[in-house]
């Protein structure tokens, strides 16, 4: 057993990329409804950004053009969370899936984050979220981390948090 090291604290996710069956289709749910902004978009590959940067979302039908999601009991991705600044922000996001009358499949509140979670047009998992301010992280009686479920949050409340 190999000796454990920690990763830099500094490192994240930078991005995420994703094949897709239908390019115009995630482009209007990922730009027409979420409201990302196109970076980039070729016929096969699409690149989205918040706030200028390169890119944190990628599909591309390389590999998948008209393909179906993956079977149920297969293994890949779970699902992609998306962190809103605020939670008025993620209220605005609900807000927008309402009005377009894109489904939620549920929300919960991990103590850590309040979360909306759905499919996007693939079926890929999507968890729509934002964190709390760390100090009011749960924590147990050591001080380690404590996920908590705590009373499903209101999509009506969360929407109503976007003014």
């Amino acid at each position: 057993m190999t000796e454990h090291r920690a990763i830099d604290p500094r490192v994240d996710i930078g991005h995420v990329h994703l094949r897709t069956a239908d390019i115009q289709r995630v482009h209007d749910f990922y730009v027409g409804i979420l409201g990302f902004e196109v970076v980039v978009r070729m016929p096969d590959a699409l690149f989205l950004s918040a706030g200028g940067y390169h890119h944190h979302l990628g599909f591309n039908t390389w590999q998948s053009a008209g393909g179906s999601p993956p079977p149920e009991g297969s293994t890949g991705l779970y699902h992609v969370a998306i962190r809103y600044p605020t939670r008025a922000a993620l209220g605005d996001a609900l807000r927008r899936l309402r009005d377009a009358d894109w489904p939620v499949d549920h929300l919960t509140d991990h103590g850590t984050h309040e979360a909306a979670y759905l499919y996007d047009p693939d079926a890929n998992g999507l968890e729509l979220a934002w964190d709390r301010p760390r100090e009011e992280w749960p924590r147990d009686a050591d001080g380690n981390l404590a996920f908590a479920q705590r009373p499903r949050p209101d999509v009506d409340d969360l929407i109503a948090a976007a003014g």
